[in-house]
């Protein structure tokens, strides 16, 4: 960690108690280290909002797979952007359900590319992508 500079902010009281129940509930120590990561996090989605960027994340798909041809066609895309899938995790979740966590990395426009592509293949119930980076530009 860097040099550490101490700031004064000033907070509306009831706001501050509910982001001390907050910042209790999640296991933080203290209030500095909930605001670093506030801050980080914001840097962190501000980073990535360039196309360019170098990103890492997760894509989570939720589907029935009974959907005609939809294992295939998931199967055919994550071919399709092979460069950028670096590891899948499938699971089954009932009789009918399957979940599944690809691990993606590459330029941020990229990696939304291939999330948009696959959560909007007909017969996946939902999706997310989640991205972050490796962290090595926040301190």
């Amino acid at each position: 960690m860097g040099e550490l500079s101490r700031i004064g902010v000033a907070i509306d009281t009831d706001l501050l108690e509910k982001f001390d129940q907050l910042i209790e509930q999640r296991g933080y120590t203290n209030r500095s280290e909930a605001f670093r990561d506030l801050i980080r996090d914001e840097l962190v989605e501000k980073n990535w909002e360039s196309p360019e960027s170098p990103v890492v994340g997760t894509v989570t798909l939720v589907y029935d797979h009974h959907v005609r041809m939809l294992s295939e066609r998931l199967t055919d895309i994550q071919h399709d952007f092979h460069h950028s899938i670096l590891s899948t995790l499938h699971v089954h979740l009932d009789h009918d359900h399957c979940l599944e966590v690809l691990v993606v990395r590459g330029k941020s426009g990229e990696v939304r590319k291939v999330a948009d592509v696959l959560i909007s293949t007909k017969g996946v119930k939902h999706g997310r992508l989640t991205i972050t980076t490796s962290g090595v530009e926040l301190k």
